[in-house]
């Protein structure tokens, strides 16, 4: 099947062959019929499967011949800024036949640019839902046309706690409007959400939840803790390793771990929410070109992370959450390409991976590398312990301590009396 036999617009299937799109991928081909016959749809698919083509070449096809309007006619909720920013582009690409308006908003930058282009007029509006909201509480978005909604990565939405935000949005939009959902994952409640919110919605599952892609080659090296960031300094020398994505758990842990490997040679820059937003456009742009060929992000940054070409992700640390396994590795093998999947784990790390087993429902080969077992970790340096001051006698011949010296309890660190039991923070 071709695009054009889905029943777009001529105009959209020109934008789509010029962006180098021939075939469908199942979740399109499946999921763009529904969304154009008005059906209220509950899509779940692995990522990196065209989710964001599946639900925005439909709502611009309907765009196109609706109406025009200063107010949005179709709203997309994503939750992070990289992902918002990544779908406005796509919009982009896809109108570009056509006469129609979009704008992205999120939080990190200044809201009055934000606020000219809401009042400048506008047929489609992607935003992430805290800005939403404060614009919507400022008097600055207006909602009442809205005829289209996208709730994208709704997983990702639950995880960062913005499910109230959700429901407020949902709250402020018409009764009557088609909605359309979208992930990689489908948590039992954001799927209650989503059926309370929707009118019969057809249920699209391209694949067995929480699988990854099949081109994706899977590895686990066993590594004690300490090792990490030289095994994966010796990983990324191998010339087969091309643009690699790198995931750690905190946002310190990738910021140290740039360092260490900007030594090696590798043009390294790190990505999470503590970096300004125009640091993390210029990492994104430079990973996207190539000038940089190895990204660290977190969890939370890297939803918005669609670079082709991707030839390796690492998990550093493996995820606390085994769906946000499938999520990061998704990053590879895009579009019908190949990719590899790395997992750094540690012994400390047993549960994490086999959890991520469980889900995924196979065990991952495991291929320790040479010098880097885990057994082979230098051992922590052990402080020598000092020697307990011995007691003093006091006056009355008690051997004990005196009076006003804080009692062993105290001195490890236990609430003084009268504190109420709560230590100082």
């Amino acid at each position: 099947m071709t695009f054009a036999e889905l029943g777009l617009r001529p105009e959209l299937v020109r934008a789509v062959g010029g962006a180098g799109y021939t075939t469908p991928t199942p979740i399109q081909e499946r999921g763009i019929p529904l969304a154009l016959k008005g059906r209220d749809l509950i899509a779940c698919a692995q990522t990196g499967t065209g989710k964001t083509a599946a639900f925005l070449l439909p709502i611009l096809h309907r765009l196109a011949g609706g109406p025009r309007s200063r107010r949005p006619r179709a709203l997309v909720v994503t939750p992070t800024r990289e992902l918002a920013a990544q779908i406005g582009e796509m919009a982009t690409r896809y109108g570009a036949h056509l006469r129609l308006r979009n704008t992205v908003i999120f939080g990190g930058v200044g809201m009055e640019p934000q606020t000219r282009r809401l009042r400048g007029g506008l047929d489609l509006l992607v935003a992430t839902p805290g800005r939403l909201l404060d614009h919507l509480r400022r008097g600055q978005a207006e909602l009442s046309h809205v005829e289209i909604v996208v709730l994208d990565e709704a997983d990702r939405m639950l995880d960062m706690g913005f499910l109230p935000d959700v429901r407020r949005i949902l709250g402020a939009l018409p009764a009557k409007r088609q909605n359309l959902f979208f992930s990689a994952t489908m948590p039992d409640e954001i799927e209650d959400l989503i059926r309370r919110t929707t009118n019969d919605p057809a249920m699209l599952e391209v694949t067995r939840r929480a699988t990854p892609v099949g081109a994706i080659s899977q590895i686990v090296h066993p590594v004690a803790m300490t090792s990490k960031s030289d095994l994966l300094t010796a990983l990324l020398r191998k010339p087969e390793t091309g643009q690699t994505l790198v995931f750690t758990r905190t946002k310190a842990r990738a910021n140290r771990l740039a360092k260490h490997l900007d030594k090696s040679g590798r043009r390294v820059a790190a990505i999470h929410g503590n970096k300004s937003q125009s640091a993390r456009t210029r990492a994104l742009a430079g990973f996207r070109t190539g000038s940089i060929d190895t990204l660290i992000a977190t969890d939370i940054a890297a939803r918005g992370i669609d670079v082709d070409g991707i030839s390796h992700v690492v998990n550093f640390d493996l995820p606390t959450v085994p769906e946000d396994y499938v999520h990061r590795i998704g990053r590879t093998g895009r579009a019908g390409a190949s990719g590899r999947a790395i997992s750094l784990a540690a012994p400390e790390e047993r549960s994490q991976l086999a959890a991520i087993e469980r889900l995924v429902g196979k065990a991952i080969p495991r291929e320790i590398v040479a010098g880097f077992a885990p057994g082979n970790a230098p051992a922590p340096l052990r402080a020598t312990p000092r020697p307990r001051p011995r007691a003093s006698r006091s006056p009355g011949g008690y051997r004990g301590r005196s009076a006003g010296a804080p009692g062993r309890r105290a001195a490890r660190g236990a609430p003084a009396a009268g504190s109420n039991g709560r230590a100082s923070r």
